[in-house]
């Protein structure tokens, strides 16, 4: 029998080295693949070498998931090479490829750098990036070179003329008072013997430039910009040179004469300056630079990936206009930017590119980007074009082109997608190409809108981290790619941004929001991020400690809704969104809804009650877990006072009501049925269309097959009227629209301003296809056992899905063929899975591969029950 081991991973980190550590004692995962399915791991040995020792820790146990660092801390900047091997039975595996980790400077003393900016920073309509840079002398022997940079700002650095990384609007952007992330690089290939060149393009981004809707704000971080950042160059025997900004560095302006994430760049080509961060370069016409007030305390390291370039994208059809206009259409609504290519340009001559989501009248259509301008301009200086704009961003499929005088097959344009670049980690495919297009629109609206943070939509002057919104799209998100960092590192600035009576903002970081946002004030779904995500991190990765850092945030969430509620038990008072943006609201009201918004508030406040007392057992916290137990107890049995009528109904009969009633368990186990029942009478009252909003769509198509009507919901998930998700792939959307009617069905644009076409909240459906269609689902936090369950329907004849567990590869693919249903699942090795045939058998499996068929049977639960009767 043969045990392989994979290269273990620190911390939330992808394998590979892993710099920057921002913990002395990181945790470790693995993964193993046994040949025999029934192997199981007892115990594990981590060797670990560092300063040229290596020594070996043997621990018994099966864990290989978040397992504690076994050595002494590492110290600031300690480098440790690692290697894993496992025990099992009679085998020993060999031993893993060795993983190198480096924690970062763990202390805000370890810092010398000072933060340096340009002198002169206009508040203008777009602050103009600057260059920065310094020449040093770097020894003959460096055998290792770190970077470690940040700013106040947006940066990209380089070394020697070479790019450093190929992350994009680094560092991101945190809440920036409470967290500022530095990120570390190797550019040990980089330095050359004696002299050297370092440098740094500095601009706006969200710290300074002008960000939010309704005009946005300016400098609400900051009215001044500044670059951070500390070289460390290790000679043969170990002697460390460091070089760090300071009063010594010098400044210019770049060519870049304008720039925001809202409203794009404008790109002199004629005042590039060759060689400018090449050492040689003549730097005297340069300004000293200033140096800027700096806090290290606040430097953390990242938690997940970075934002980089992840597809590239060629345009479909291009149309010329008139006044020498072109209009490209990508196929595919995206977050990015364009990138010119020409051999050759007229000296002068100005490139405009505009940008936008959706066409009328066969132009781009702008009115949804509210007032983000996103125009990129380029004027050329008469030699080759190689250009993409460097600080900005947009949403758009479709892109004008103007100014161009040559032959429009000379320039080349490309759609750069960018987002953080999560590791994917799940697939789903069907016998419905719509079903499939319908998944690949919910990837690609999570692909636009994780950049960075969880944002609502990439196209308009807004882009926030609404906390409703990725609080009922995270099982989905967790089900398609590793967010298990990208969000850890989010929930820690909601922790730092919820106000002290426990109020979680609307979104997060916080940024003014006129006067329907501000003062802040505590709202169901949206709050409930605090208690829920965390909780569904714990149950894809088996994360203790996202639990841990959280924990203070969720409870102080829950303590203020038990003091709004009151004796009562009741969420009745307040400004509550609801079921936001319910089909039937109105284009100037999104908070109209058939759903009672006090019969939503209320149930949240059971359901995330009920989490928290889970999650409080979770970290031991035994008398905690019994309180709020306790506490849900009376909240339910004041919902069920208030809303639950005799035999399954709701007083407030509508599907969002019941979608959540079902789905947190609000309803007694002899009410299920009826309650599923009547919530599918609903949806085919109104002819299997949809009738939820932000609230009630994450959890109407899993309420029904609870209660017992899966033939409901692909009733539900396959209708092509409007409103229903299939209505917005038959119109052409390519990602998830914010409105179920954000195109209208003659073709024009809702009016409503609240109207995206990618914003991701309504595809959380996703989730369903993966546990209900496909059939994988965890049983314990992390995929430690799995559970496959898959319901066929709706007329598909197969389905499939693979998961990237923390463990391994799971799978599975079913088909409907000659009476026959046919299940093959893989279970990865040191996991079990329970498997639930379409019958009802049920078995128990481990490790390995599993098939299993059974006579096709007619779809479960089709029978109509009387609603209202016992």
């Amino acid at each position: 029998m043969t045990v392989v081991v994979e290269q273990p991973r620190f911390e939330r980190r992808d394998s590979g080295p892993a710099l920057g550590i921002g913990v002395a004692a990181p945790r470790l995962s693995w993964r193993t693949a046994a040949t025999d399915r029934d192997w199981t791991q007892t115990g594990y040995e981590v060797e670990v070498t560092r300063a040229g020792e290596t020594r070996v820790f043997e621990v018994a146990g099966s864990d290989s998931v978040f397992v504690p660092w076994p050595d002494e801390p590492l110290r600031s900047r300690e480098v440790a090479e690692v290697r894993v091997r496992v025990h099992g039975g009679d085998t020993v595996s060999e031993w893993s490829v060795p993983a190198v980790g480096e924690a970062g400077l763990l202390s805000p003393a370890d810092w010398t750098a000072q933060a340096v900016g340009p002198g002169a920073q206009p508040d203008d309509r777009d602050g103009r990036p600057a260059l920065l840079r310094r020449a040093f002398d770097a020894p003959a022997d460096v055998v290792r070179a770190v970077l470690r940079a940040t700013a106040h700002g947006v940066f990209e650095a380089e070394l020697n003329g070479h790019r450093v990384g190929d992350d994009v609007l680094a560092p991101g952007w945190t809440a920036y008072q409470h967290r500022l992330r530095v990120a570390s690089y190797d550019v040990t290939d980089l330095v050359q013997p004696g002299a050297n060149a370092l440098g740094a393009w500095l601009g706006d981004g969200w710290y300074r430039g002008r960000i939010g809707f309704d005009g946005g704000t300016r400098g609400f971080y900051g009215d001044r910009t500044s670059f951070f950042a500390e070289l460390e160059l290790t000679g043969a025997d170990g002697t460390v040179t460091t070089v760090v900004t300071d009063a010594s560095w010098r400044t210019h302006p770049s060519p870049i004469e304008r720039s925001g994430l809202y409203d794009g760049e404008r790109h002199i080509a004629a005042e590039h300056l060759p060689g400018w961060s090449r050492p040689g370069f003549d730097d005297a016409g340069w300004e000293p630079v200033t140096v800027e007030p700096f806090d290290t305390s606040l430097l953390v390291a990242p938690d997940g990936p970075p934002v980089r370039r992840t597809a590239e994208l060629r345009p479909v059809s291009a149309t010329p206009l008139d006044g020498g206009r072109v209009l490209l259409d990508f196929g595919q609504n995206l977050a990015g930017r364009l990138r010119l290519r020409a051999s050759s340009s007229v000296a002068g001559e100005q490139l405009t590119l505009r940008h936008a989501e959706v066409l009328q009248g066969g132009e781009l259509y702008t009115r949804t980007l509210r007032l983000a301008a996103s125009v990129d301009e380029y004027v050329a200086d008469g030699g080759p074009i190689d250009w993409e704009p460097r600080f900005t961003i947009h949403g758009f499929r479709y892109a004008e082109v103007s100014g161009w005088s040559g032959d429009p097959r000379d320039l080349e344009v490309v759609a750069v997608a960018i987002h953080s670049d999560m590791r994917r980690t799940g697939t789903f495919s069907s016998s419905d190409p719509l079903v499939d297009r319908l998944h690949e629109n919910v990837l690609w609206s999570m692909r636009s809108n994780f950049v960075d943070i969880p944002t609502d939509c990439p196209q308009r002057d807004e882009r926030l981290g609404w906390t409703g919104d990725i609080q009922v799209f995270a099982p989905t998100a967790a089900g398609l790619y590793d967010v298990s960092g990208f969000l850890a590192s989010w929930l820690k600035d909601v922790a730092a941004e919820q106000l002290p009576d426990g109020t979680v903002p609307w979104y997060v970081p916080v940024i003014p929001g006129g006067d329907f946002w501000t003062p802040i004030k505590p709202g169901a779904v949206w709050g409930d991020a605090a208690v829920l995500t965390p909780w569904v991190l714990y149950q894809h990765y088996g994360d203790r400690q996202v639990l841990a850092d959280q924990y203070d945030s969720g409870r102080a969430w829950v303590d203020l809704l038990e003091r709004l509620a009151g004796p009562s038990r009741l969420w009745n008072t307040g400004m509550q969104l609801g079921d936001w943006l319910d089909p039937t609201a109105p284009p100037e009201d999104p908070t109209v809804a058939e759903t009672d918004k006090y019969l939503v508030a209320s149930a949240y406040f059971e359901h995330s009650t009920r989490v928290l007392s889970l999650i409080a057992a979770e970290l031991g916290h035994d008398a905690d877990a019994e309180r709020y137990r306790a506490l849900a107890e009376e909240v339910r049995a004041a919902f069920r006072r208030e809303y639950v009528l005799p035999g399954g109904r709701l007083s407030n009969h509508a599907q969002a009501a019941y979608a959540l009633a079902i789905a947190f368990d609000l309803f007694d186990a002899d009410e299920l049925a009826h309650a599923g029942a009547a919530l599918a009478e609903l949806v085919a009252e109104n002819g299997y269309r949809i009738g939820t909003g932000f609230a009630g769509t994450p959890l109407i198509a899993d309420a029904l097959s609870k209660g017992g009507r899966t033939d409901a919901a692909y009733r539900l998930l396959l209708e092509r009227e409007c409103p229903s998700w299939l209505y917005t792939v038959l119109s052409g959307g390519t990602t998830i629209w914010e409105r179920w009617d954000s195109l209208l069905p003659d073709g024009t644009v809702n009016p409503g301003e609240m109207t995206s076409f990618n914003h991701y909240a309504l595809g959380s459906v996703a989730d369903w296809l993966h546990t209900t269609v496909a059939g994988i689902a965890p049983l314990e936090p992390g995929f430690r056992r799995l559970r496959f369950a898959p319901q066929p329907g709706g007329g598909l004849t197969r389905a499939s899905r693979e998961l990237e567990t923390p463990y391994g590869r799971a799978s599975v693919a079913w088909t409907l063929a000659d009476g026959v249903f046919d299940l093959a699942v893989e279970v990865p090795t040191a996991t079990t899975a329970e498997v639930v045939l379409p019958s009802g058998r049920t078995e128990q499996v481990g490790a390995g591969r599993h098939r299993f068929t059974e006579p096709a049977t007619a779809p479960l639960h089709s029978e109509t029950l009387a609603v209202g009767t016992p």
